[in-house]
């Protein structure tokens, strides 16, 4: 895949030999020479990733990530540092400020394409879902969940180690920092643990006794429980090339043996802080998509969910040969509940109403708030004596219990008028049906209120099924 890669540092020999790489490997790069200009092009062309130098005059690599960590506009970019440095302390500091990996010069090709594409990967992804959340205008919620790596809280963590030595290291320095770790020998085991529940980390050493890691680590991406969980995998000095499998099977991040406490526990903080940003975001997702078809006060399918619901019900006639069938109840005399209670009421009877509409139909059927006080039921393979049946059940259980309006410090008699249409042909469209339902409504209450009727020339219908008005 493509992407646009900015590469920071004041030797410009360096920058022209990075550039080189990733032209070559068809990436689009930019360049900058200090902190600040680096700055400056990250807020105005959002890079893809940063591959930043630590050593620079004036303000240095760390306070650039710090930086860029800081502002909403670039905080989602990776940064990858690169330096000559390789004491660990200086690779945890790097990670403190916001970092995402290291690489030393000079630079491997092997580690430098397996950690752009990798990261760019990522962006990708977390880019998308940021401007589908962005869509439904809630973008400033999904920011709030960013905070510093030093703010996560413990996670849960899978480990699977097959030798007892390391996994007593690993476990040790993890469990000191509060994490919950399950360790697996096998990768049979590791399904087991994993029945309960996903965890926010999985760490693989690739030198599994009698299994192959990078085998695991496909199968985990390839799982639904485990498919967005990070995977920092556990590698010896010579297995860069099996590294670079790893990052395109979907590993997140690696360690080199022999590794220092603070990098394992620094990696394991970015990559749980990386797992819970991205789950609290599907989250803040998948709630601006409910809301997009789901009633706010009633919480049952709103109208626009319903029509298309109804669309897919009929038109799948002409498959099933089976019947549809729409109720279309309406709350009566609702106006005066919220003329002498008060709306917050009336919204107390519309929550109720719900809650004894839904409890009175089947599984399979759909309620949906049309509007107002008006309730749609649609009800795949029903014919019109079971419908009836429903609404009249629909009917009595309204009409049978009074609404306690605990705002108002009173109960109040609502009943319903309900109006039922069925088809079995294939030929007629969701909007007819549900408008045949709408009629047979307003015959039920033309014909008295709180009663059921269907749109077969009762309750004052003709035989198109239409209201005759009286002359």
């Amino acid at each position: 895949m493509s992407a646009r890669i900015l590469v920071v540092d004041d030797i410009p020999a360096n920058v022209r030999l990075l550039a080189a790489k990733l032209s070559a490997e068809y990436f689009e790069v930019l360049t900058a020479n200090d902190g600040p200009s680096a700055l400056a092009v990250a807020a105005a062309k959002s890079p893809d990733l940063i591959l930043l130098d630590v050593m620079m005059p004036g303000m240095d690599g760390y306070e650039v990530a710090q930086s860029l960590k800081a502002d909403p506009k670039t905080r989602h970019i990776p940064v990858v540092m690169v330096t000559a440095l390789s004491d660990a302390n200086d690779r945890v500091r790097g990670l403190e400020a916001g970092a995402d990996d290291f690489l030393s010069k000079p630079v491997n090709d092997i580690a430098l394409f397996a950690r752009v594409r990798s990261l760019t990967r990522l962006k990708v992804m977390m880019d998308e879902l940021r401007l589908r959340h962005m869509a439904s205008g809630q973008i400033e919620s999904s920011e709030d969940v960013v905070g510093s790596a030093a703010d996560v809280q413990p996670g849960r963590i899978l480990l699977l180690e097959s030798k007892d030595i390391l996994a007593a290291e690993v476990t040790g320095y993890l469990s000191e920092a509060g994490h919950i770790v399950e360790r697996a020998r096998t990768g049979e085991e590791a399904d087991k643990l994993l029945d309960a529940a996903a965890p926010d980390l999985i760490i693989v050493n690739l030198r599994l006794a009698g299994e192959d890691g990078l085998r695991l680590c496909s199968q985990f991406r390839s799982k639904d429980i485990t498919r967005h969980v990070p995977i920092l995998l556990i590698i010896n000095p010579d297995d860069l090339e099996e590294l670079a499998k790893g990052m395109d099977l979907g590993v997140t991040d690696y360690l080199i043996r022999p590794f220092d406490r603070n990098e394992l526990l620094a990696r394991t903080r970015t990559q749980i802080r990386r797992r819970r940003y991205h789950g609290q975001l599907r989250d803040l997702l998948d709630k601006s998509v409910s809301m997009a078809y789901t009633d706010a006060l009633t919480g049952v399918y709103n109208r626009r969910y319903m029509n298309a619901h109804l669309d897919r019900q009929v038109m799948e006639i002409a498959d099933t040969r089976k019947s549809v069938s729409v109720i279309m109840l309406d709350l009566d005399h609702f106006k005066d509940v919220n003329d002498r209670h008060g709306h917050v009421a009336g919204d107390e009877v519309l929550k109720e109403a719900t809650r004894r509409i839904s409890a009175n139909i089947r599984d399979f059927d759909m309620v949906a708030r049309y509007g107002g006080e008006e309730f749609v039921i649609v009800m795949p393979n029903t014919d019109l004596d079971i419908a009836t049946s429903v609404a009249e059940r629909l009917r009595q259980s309204l009409e049978s219990k009074a609404f306690a309006a605990v705002e108002a410090g009173t109960s109040i008699t609502v009943t319903a008028s309900l109006g039922i249409a069925t088809t079995s042909d294939p030929m007629e469209t969701a909007e007819s049906l549900l408008k045949r339902a709408d009629n047979a409504m307003y015959a039920a209450k033309r014909a008295g209120r709180n009663q059921v009727c269907a749109a077969e020339a009762e309750c004052g219908l003709d035989s198109s099924g239409t209201f005759a008005l009286a002359p």
